[in-house]
């Protein structure tokens, strides 16, 4: 791997465990940057333009929440968080405004270079169909354009971070499928991904409350007991 393969900027306000985060990720072949506050990292963002950008949590200045809420105003990269906390409120806001994944500390440095290889294999744009034009997938008042990447309920723009708009497109391109969360991180993350796979659920809790769906009746996205997750038409 060349460093022409991604750029990664680290984030991290533990100047040693960034230094050797960058240390691994250099020795994988990226180009690394480095900041240490949120301030700092904004900055970097729109500088160095990351493929990948690994972002802790608790940052002086912002924090992580914060800083990944304001990156997705200006860049799609991928954006990885890292979090000292195990309360799963955190990861869940993570999630919630952008973040594609998380790591909880202490890692492994050999993972989290791992994890930015898995996610720097996921398609950035929606490769232009070969044949012909998928066509929008209708259920009830939701549609979704898989090609445009455009999701609707009741005629009105609904706003999907990538991985949401991923996970949906999964599922509504074959409706009938109930897919696993082995199977849904294998389409949208890498069959390479390795993690908590319970991942998903955070992702699809977010992606059903911006749908509309009632958590205790869902009207697009069913639970498949001891499976996975299933479209429905209301």
């Amino acid at each position: 791997m060349t460093a022409s393969a991604g750029r990664v900027l680290v984030i991290e306000d533990e100047k040693d465990l960034a230094a050797m985060v960058g240390s691994y990720l250099q020795r994988a072949g990226y180009a690394v940057d480095l900041a240490f506050t949120g301030p700092d990292g904004l900055d970097a963002a729109r500088t160095a333009e990351p493929d990948v950008v690994v972002l802790d949590l608790g940052l002086p200045g912002l924090d992580g929440i914060e800083v990944c809420r304001r990156l997705r105003t200006f860049t799609d990269c991928y954006v990885l968080m890292l979090t000292a906390r195990t309360d799963e409120i955190d990861k869940i806001v993570g999630l919630s405004v952008g973040a594609d994944d998380y790591i909880t500390k202490p890692f492994s440095p050999r993972e989290l270079v791992a994890r930015v290889q898995v996610v720097l294999r996921r398609p950035r744009r929606p490769v232009a169909a070969i044949e012909e034009a998928r066509p929008t997938r209708v259920f009830g008042e939701l549609e979704v354009d898989l090609d445009g990447r455009l999701v609707r309920v009741a005629g009105t723009p609904v706003e999907l971070t990538r991985t949401e708009f991923d996970i949906l497109a999964v599922l509504a391109g074959s409706p009938k499928v109930a897919f696993s969360r082995r199977r849904i991180l294998d389409e949208v993350w890498d069959p390479g991904w390795v993690g908590d796979e319970h991942v998903v659920d955070v992702h699809v809790a977010h992606l059903r409350r911006k749908l509309g769906d009632d958590p205790g009746e869902a009207a697009y996205i069913t639970t498949v007991r001891g499976v996975g997750y299933r479209m429905v038409t209301p």
